[in-house]
This record gives structure tokens, C-alpha cells and sequence, in this order.
């Protein structure tokens, strides 16, 4: 003879532990997931919100050993007045140029060649930085 052993009603002795464990977790995953969709979105729109000024070096031409052209294209709020970080390095690493562009035009956007005079041959050209007068560096 076998014994057969008879399984337990559903729901006559209430939830396993396991259903209860369960349960927990999925509530915590989602208030922990929240919690990250929320932190995302408020980190997200803080940067996107507080770009002041954003630029882009187009492109640059080395005219000669103590000048180089530089096409800078400045994106900003119409009232946002700052200035922009360039830099302009030798072969070897070294800085032969660094200048602060200032930006007070009432427009959004600004396109403009610039000079740059350096000490020596130039082969590269950085844009270091824009800051607005209200804030830090961007």
C-alpha cells in the first residue's frame, strides 16, 4: 500500500511566508524604483535647465607660428552674458594660448571667428569651458 498524502486546501491556513516575502519585496522594488525614476529626473532637468551658456569649436586654422582662427558657435538664454575658455596647444602637450571670449549679445546664438595670437606653432584648439555670470562653469 501506498500512502497517499492529501495537499493542503488553498487559502485554509492563510499566505505562506513565501507570499509574504514576496509581497514585501515587490513593494520595496517599486518604491526603490521610483525613488531612482525621480532622482534621474531631478538630476536630468537640473542639467538641462541650468545650461547657461553651451559652445562648440567648429573648426580652427593655423594662419601662422602666432595666430590661429578659431569659428566658435555660442548657444545661450537671450539675457545670459559670460564668457568662454580657449585653449590652443603645441605639438608636444604644451599651452601656447589661453583666452577668455566675453558674450554679452542679446541673441541665443553666436557665431564668430576668433583669434587667437600664441607663443609658438599651434596644431590644436580646446574649448576649455563657458561660464555665465551667474554661475559656474558649464
Amino acid at each position: 500500500m501506498t500512502a497517499v498524502r492529501e495537499a493542503l486546501q488553498e487559502n485554509r491556513y492563510g499566505r505562506s511566508a513565501d507570499q509574504r516575502a514576496d509581497r514585501k519585496l515587490k513593494i520595496v522594488g517599486a518604491v526603490l524604483g521610483a525613488v531612482l525614476i525621480g532622482v534621474v529626473g531631478w538630476i536630468g532637468y537640473g542639467y538641462v535647465a541650468g545650461q547657461g551658456i553651451s559652445a562648440e569649436v567648429i573648426k580652427f586654422k593655423v594662419v601662422s607660428d602666432e595666430r590661429v582662427d578659431v569659428h566658435l558657435e555660442v548657444r545661450k538664454g537671450t539675457g545670459t552674458k559670460g564668457y568662454c575658455t580657449l585653449r590652443s596647444q603645441h605639438e608636444d602637450g604644451s599651452d601656447v594660448a589661453r583666452k577668455d571670449f566675453r558674450f554679452d549679445e542679446r541673441t541665443d546664438r553666436i557665431d564668430r571667428v576668433l583669434s587667437l595670437r600664441t607663443t609658438s606653432r599651434a596644431t590644436n584648439v580646446e574649448l576649455l569651458g563657458c561660464t555665465d555670470d551667474g554661475g559656474a562653469a558649464r
